[in-house]
Protein backbone atom coordinates (compact mmCIF):
# COMPACT_ATOMS: atom_id res chain seq x y z
CA UNK A 1 0.00 0.00 0.00
CA UNK A 2 1.18 3.68 -0.88
CA UNK A 3 1.63 5.79 1.83
CA UNK A 4 2.79 9.68 0.81
CA UNK A 5 3.21 12.66 3.27
CA UNK A 6 -0.23 14.69 4.04
CA UNK A 7 -0.95 17.68 2.03
CA UNK A 8 -2.16 20.53 4.21
CA UNK A 9 -4.30 22.33 1.30
CA UNK A 10 -6.10 19.44 0.25
CA UNK A 11 -6.77 18.22 4.31
CA UNK A 12 -8.29 21.68 5.21
CA UNK A 13 -10.19 22.14 1.54
CA UNK A 14 -11.66 18.93 1.74
CA UNK A 15 -12.49 19.02 5.53
CA UNK A 16 -16.45 18.12 6.86
CA UNK A 17 -18.09 20.70 8.49
CA UNK A 18 -19.23 18.23 11.65
CA UNK A 19 -16.70 17.94 14.22
CA UNK A 20 -14.88 14.49 14.66
CA UNK A 21 -16.09 11.73 17.09
CA UNK A 22 -13.14 10.65 18.83
CA UNK A 23 -13.37 6.84 19.45
CA UNK A 24 -10.73 5.09 21.66
CA UNK A 25 -10.37 1.08 20.86
CA UNK A 26 -9.04 -0.24 23.85
CA UNK A 27 -9.02 -3.65 25.57
CA UNK A 28 -5.59 -4.26 28.07
CA UNK A 29 -5.75 -8.15 27.06
CA UNK A 30 -3.78 -8.43 24.18
CA UNK A 31 -4.79 -10.28 20.96
CA UNK A 32 -8.37 -9.56 20.38
CA UNK A 33 -8.43 -8.13 17.24
CA UNK A 34 -8.06 -4.40 18.35
CA UNK A 35 -5.66 -3.19 15.94
CA UNK A 36 -7.91 -5.38 13.09
CA UNK A 37 -10.59 -3.59 14.35
CA UNK A 38 -8.86 -0.37 14.15
CA UNK A 39 -7.53 -0.72 10.59
CA UNK A 40 -10.50 -2.12 9.49
CA UNK A 41 -13.42 0.16 10.90
CA UNK A 42 -11.49 3.39 9.72
CA UNK A 43 -11.60 1.71 6.12
CA UNK A 44 -15.37 0.90 5.81
CA UNK A 45 -16.14 4.31 7.38
CA UNK A 46 -14.00 5.91 4.73
CA UNK A 47 -15.44 3.66 2.19
CA UNK A 48 -19.32 4.75 3.40
CA UNK A 49 -17.73 8.41 2.99
CA UNK A 50 -16.56 9.58 6.17
CA UNK A 51 -13.03 11.08 6.68
CA UNK A 52 -11.01 9.14 9.29
CA UNK A 53 -8.08 10.11 10.92
CA UNK A 54 -6.49 6.54 12.55
CA UNK A 55 -4.22 7.04 15.50
CA UNK A 56 -1.35 4.53 16.58
CA UNK A 57 -0.97 4.63 20.29
CA UNK A 58 1.12 1.44 20.48
CA UNK A 59 4.79 1.33 20.71
CA UNK A 60 4.51 -2.36 18.60
CA UNK A 61 3.43 -0.31 15.54
CA UNK A 62 0.83 -2.77 14.72
CA UNK A 63 -2.12 -0.47 13.41
CA UNK A 64 1.35 1.75 10.87
CA UNK A 65 2.21 -1.63 10.07
CA UNK A 66 -1.24 -2.45 9.04
CA UNK A 67 -1.80 -0.10 6.46
CA UNK A 68 1.71 -0.62 4.69
CA UNK A 69 4.15 1.39 6.85
CA UNK A 70 7.73 0.58 7.51
CA UNK A 71 9.04 1.40 10.70
CA UNK A 72 12.14 2.34 9.47
CA UNK A 73 10.79 4.89 7.07
CA UNK A 74 9.57 7.30 9.91
CA UNK A 75 11.24 10.43 10.62
CA UNK A 76 8.08 11.36 13.14
CA UNK A 77 5.59 9.92 14.97
CA UNK A 78 2.61 10.69 17.19
CA UNK A 79 5.33 10.37 19.87
CA UNK A 80 6.80 13.64 18.77
CA UNK A 81 3.28 15.19 19.20
CA UNK A 82 2.80 14.94 22.60
CA UNK A 83 5.69 15.89 24.39
CA UNK A 84 7.41 19.16 23.99
CA UNK A 85 8.71 21.49 21.36
CA UNK A 86 6.44 19.66 18.62
CA UNK A 87 5.92 19.78 14.97
CA UNK A 88 3.08 20.98 12.87
CA UNK A 89 1.27 17.80 13.48
CA UNK A 90 0.80 17.88 9.52
CA UNK A 91 4.23 16.91 9.05
CA UNK A 92 3.69 13.31 10.77
CA UNK A 93 0.12 12.89 9.53
CA UNK A 94 0.06 10.36 6.64
CA UNK A 95 -2.53 10.02 3.61
CA UNK A 96 -3.05 5.99 3.51
CA UNK A 97 -3.74 4.35 0.06
CA UNK A 98 -7.62 4.44 1.09
CA UNK A 99 -9.43 7.52 -0.21
CA UNK A 100 -10.28 9.68 3.24
CA UNK A 101 -8.27 7.35 5.34
CA UNK A 102 -4.77 9.55 7.45
CA UNK A 103 -2.59 8.10 10.15
CA UNK A 104 -0.58 9.26 12.76
CA UNK A 105 1.72 6.71 12.93
CA UNK A 106 3.86 4.92 15.25
CA UNK A 107 6.85 2.78 16.11
CA UNK A 108 9.00 1.60 19.27
CA UNK A 109 9.79 5.36 20.02
CA UNK A 110 6.44 5.64 21.63
CA UNK A 111 7.64 3.10 24.73
CA UNK A 112 9.56 6.35 25.78
CA UNK A 113 6.29 8.40 25.94
CA UNK A 114 5.47 6.84 29.72
CA UNK A 115 8.91 8.18 31.53
CA UNK A 116 8.58 11.30 29.07
CA UNK A 117 4.84 12.11 30.27
CA UNK A 118 5.24 11.26 34.25
CA UNK A 119 6.48 14.41 35.35
CA UNK A 120 4.47 16.61 32.78
CA UNK A 121 1.48 18.87 34.40
CA UNK A 122 -1.67 17.55 32.64
CA UNK A 123 0.09 14.42 31.34
CA UNK A 124 -3.42 12.83 31.03
CA UNK A 125 -4.35 15.39 28.39
CA UNK A 126 -1.31 15.06 26.30
CA UNK A 127 -2.72 13.48 23.23
CA UNK A 128 -6.09 15.21 24.11
CA UNK A 129 -3.91 18.81 23.02
CA UNK A 130 -2.83 17.34 19.76
CA UNK A 131 -6.35 15.67 18.56
CA UNK A 132 -8.79 18.71 19.92
CA UNK A 133 -7.31 20.68 16.82
CA UNK A 134 -7.70 18.13 14.16
CA UNK A 135 -11.70 17.92 14.84
CA UNK A 136 -12.71 20.08 12.21
CA UNK A 137 -10.75 17.72 9.37
CA UNK A 138 -12.77 14.73 9.99
CA UNK A 139 -15.51 12.96 10.79
CA UNK A 140 -14.08 9.96 12.93
CA UNK A 141 -10.61 9.68 14.86
CA UNK A 142 -10.02 6.14 15.91
CA UNK A 143 -7.44 5.69 18.44
CA UNK A 144 -5.27 1.88 18.44
CA UNK A 145 -4.76 1.59 22.14
CA UNK A 146 -1.76 -0.66 23.39
CA UNK A 147 -2.78 -3.67 25.68
CA UNK A 148 -2.73 -2.48 28.88
CA UNK A 149 -3.97 0.08 30.94
CA UNK A 150 -1.04 2.66 30.91
CA UNK A 151 -0.91 6.12 30.84
CA UNK A 152 -0.91 6.21 26.92
CA UNK A 153 -4.37 4.04 27.54
CA UNK A 154 -5.58 7.04 29.47
CA UNK A 155 -4.70 9.67 27.70
CA UNK A 156 -6.70 8.31 24.60
CA UNK A 157 -9.80 7.65 27.11
CA UNK A 158 -9.24 11.56 28.40
CA UNK A 159 -9.88 12.80 24.97
CA UNK A 160 -12.11 9.99 23.93
CA UNK A 161 -16.43 10.72 22.92
CA UNK A 162 -16.78 7.07 23.11
CA UNK A 163 -15.20 3.90 23.45
CA UNK A 164 -15.47 0.56 21.47
CA UNK A 165 -14.44 -2.57 22.91
CA UNK A 166 -12.79 -5.22 20.65
CA UNK A 167 -13.16 -8.76 22.61
CA UNK A 168 -12.59 -12.38 21.72
CA UNK A 169 -15.10 -14.57 23.73
CA UNK A 170 -13.15 -16.50 25.80
CA UNK A 171 -12.85 -16.59 29.65
CA UNK A 172 -9.74 -14.02 30.35
CA UNK A 173 -11.59 -11.46 28.07
CA UNK A 174 -14.74 -11.43 30.12
CA UNK A 175 -12.98 -10.91 33.15
CA UNK A 176 -10.92 -8.52 31.75
CA UNK A 177 -13.94 -6.07 30.50
CA UNK A 178 -14.62 -5.65 34.81
CA UNK A 179 -10.80 -4.33 34.93
CA UNK A 180 -11.06 -1.98 31.40
CA UNK A 181 -14.66 -0.97 32.39
CA UNK A 182 -13.71 0.35 36.37
CA UNK A 183 -10.68 2.24 34.60
CA UNK A 184 -13.12 4.44 32.26
CA UNK A 185 -15.43 4.77 35.53
CA UNK A 186 -12.53 6.25 36.99
CA UNK A 187 -11.80 8.38 34.06
CA UNK A 188 -15.28 9.60 33.42
CA UNK A 189 -14.93 11.02 37.11
CA UNK A 190 -11.66 12.24 37.37
CA UNK A 191 -11.04 13.77 33.42
CA UNK A 192 -13.80 13.43 30.88
CA UNK A 193 -16.96 13.07 31.79
CA UNK A 194 -17.98 12.66 27.79
CA UNK A 195 -16.70 9.57 27.98
CA UNK A 196 -18.96 6.79 26.64
CA UNK A 197 -18.93 2.80 26.26
CA UNK A 198 -20.10 2.99 22.67
CA UNK A 199 -20.38 -0.84 22.73
CA UNK A 200 -18.20 -4.36 22.71
CA UNK A 201 -17.61 -5.97 19.26
CA UNK A 202 -17.43 -9.59 18.92
CA UNK A 203 -14.29 -10.96 17.26
CA UNK A 204 -12.65 -13.64 15.84
CA UNK A 205 -15.80 -15.52 16.76
CA UNK A 206 -16.07 -19.40 16.16
CA UNK A 207 -19.91 -20.38 16.48
CA UNK A 208 -19.10 -24.21 16.62
CA UNK A 209 -17.12 -23.56 20.02
CA UNK A 210 -19.30 -24.43 22.90
CA UNK A 211 -17.16 -21.87 25.18
CA UNK A 212 -17.59 -19.11 22.64
CA UNK A 213 -21.45 -19.29 22.66
CA UNK A 214 -21.26 -19.52 26.40
CA UNK A 215 -18.89 -16.63 26.89
CA UNK A 216 -21.11 -14.55 24.15
CA UNK A 217 -24.58 -15.51 25.86
CA UNK A 218 -22.64 -13.62 30.05
CA UNK A 219 -21.65 -10.99 27.55
CA UNK A 220 -25.10 -10.09 26.49
CA UNK A 221 -26.41 -10.86 29.84
CA UNK A 222 -24.45 -8.33 31.46
CA UNK A 223 -24.30 -5.60 28.51
CA UNK A 224 -27.23 -6.30 26.75
CA UNK A 225 -28.01 -3.42 23.89
CA UNK A 226 -24.30 -2.69 24.51
CA UNK A 227 -22.97 -5.58 22.45
CA UNK A 228 -22.81 -4.52 18.82
CA UNK A 229 -25.31 -7.09 16.54
CA UNK A 230 -22.59 -7.88 14.18
CA UNK A 231 -19.68 -10.01 15.22
CA UNK A 232 -16.61 -10.91 13.41
CA UNK A 233 -15.79 -14.06 12.79
CA UNK A 234 -12.62 -15.70 13.17
CA UNK A 235 -10.63 -16.02 9.36
CA UNK A 236 -7.05 -16.24 7.52
CA UNK A 237 -8.03 -13.19 5.29
CA UNK A 238 -7.23 -10.42 8.05
CA UNK A 239 -3.82 -11.83 8.73
CA UNK A 240 -3.18 -11.72 5.36
CA UNK A 241 -4.62 -8.39 4.57
CA UNK A 242 -1.96 -7.12 7.55
CA UNK A 243 0.65 -8.82 5.78
CA UNK A 244 -0.62 -6.79 2.22
CA UNK A 245 -0.63 -3.84 4.01
CA UNK A 246 -3.85 -3.11 3.28
CA UNK A 247 -7.78 -3.10 5.44
CA UNK A 248 -9.71 -6.39 4.56
CA UNK A 249 -11.98 -3.98 2.71
CA UNK A 250 -9.41 -2.99 -0.13
CA UNK A 251 -7.28 -6.45 0.02
CA UNK A 252 -10.77 -8.98 -0.37
CA UNK A 253 -13.75 -6.47 -0.79
CA UNK A 254 -16.14 -9.34 -1.43
CA UNK A 255 -14.76 -11.50 1.75
CA UNK A 256 -16.94 -11.94 4.49
CA UNK A 257 -14.69 -10.13 6.89
CA UNK A 258 -14.73 -7.15 4.80
CA UNK A 259 -18.65 -7.12 4.87
CA UNK A 260 -18.52 -7.50 8.34
CA UNK A 261 -16.95 -4.28 8.88
CA UNK A 262 -19.12 -2.61 6.93
CA UNK A 263 -22.16 -3.99 8.97
CA UNK A 264 -20.17 -2.74 11.97
CA UNK A 265 -19.49 0.78 10.33
CA UNK A 266 -23.09 1.33 9.50
CA UNK A 267 -23.76 0.65 13.41
CA UNK A 268 -21.58 3.18 14.67
CA UNK A 269 -22.42 5.85 12.11
CA UNK A 270 -26.17 4.94 13.42
CA UNK A 271 -24.32 6.12 16.74
CA UNK A 272 -23.73 9.52 15.79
Amino acid sequence: MTVISADKSEIRSQAPQAEAQIIALCNQKGGVGKTTSTVNLGAALAEAGQRVLLVDLDPQGALSAGLGVSHYDLTMTVYDLIGKDTPPVDEVLLHTGVERLDLLPSNIDLSAAEIQLVNEVAREYSLRRVLEPLRDRYDYILIDCQPALSLLTVNALACADGVIIPMECEFFSLRGLALLTDTMEKVRERLNPRLNMLGIVITMFDSRLLHARQVLTRVEEIFGEQVYETMITRTVRFPDASIAGEPITSWAPKSRGADQYRALAQEVLKQR
